[in-house]
């Protein structure tokens, strides 16, 4: 299982999202769809305001409206909401316990951002794992990574 970002846009949004929150966390929403070999390719991004309470240095919620404006502009089209992606200020792109806490869609993808001195990493991908237990990665390519005849 991978995850396809299509459009060169899509990393370099996340990565200076993360870098422009920087101390706090970022976060949005991967838009694409599935493929039958359960291959996700994300067209787009929707970022979203932090909307978690507390501290916002470890923790995310994406705003609930965003998330409804989405699906409402999706509708019934062959896209989707995938995912989500998030930063990790001065920690490492993997999920946390908190992550995990809040993983309540185990079909989503999880790209992560580690922000280290206020310069965004190369995000890393997750899903959930099919006990619910934890995290697993999976791979992430870029289109400079990809050709068109390799996308699923």
């Amino acid at each position: 299982m991978s995850v396809f970002l299509a459009p060169d846009t899509i990393i370099s949004a996340m990565m200076q999202a993360a870098e422009a929150a920087y101390p706090q966390e970022c976060c949005g929403l991967l838009i694409g769809r599935q493929g039958d070999d359960g291959d996700f390719i994300a067209s787009q991004t929707a970022p979203s305001p932090n909307v978690a309470k507390g501290d916002h240095k470890d923790s995310f919620e994406v705003d609930p409206q965003v998330r409804f404006d989405v699906m409402r502009n999706l509708g019934d089209g062959p896209e989707k909401i995938i995912g989500h992606y998030h930063s990790h200020p001065g920690h490492a792109g993997e999920p946390s316990a908190r992550d995990l806490e809040m993983a309540f869609e185990p079909e989503m993808v999880w790209l992560i951002v580690a922000v280290e001195n206020g310069l965004a990493q190369r995000p890393r991908a997750h899903i959930v794992d099919p006990s619910g237990a934890g995290f697993e990665e999976i791979e992430l390519h870029t289109p400079k990574e990809t050709t068109q005849e390799t996308l699923p």
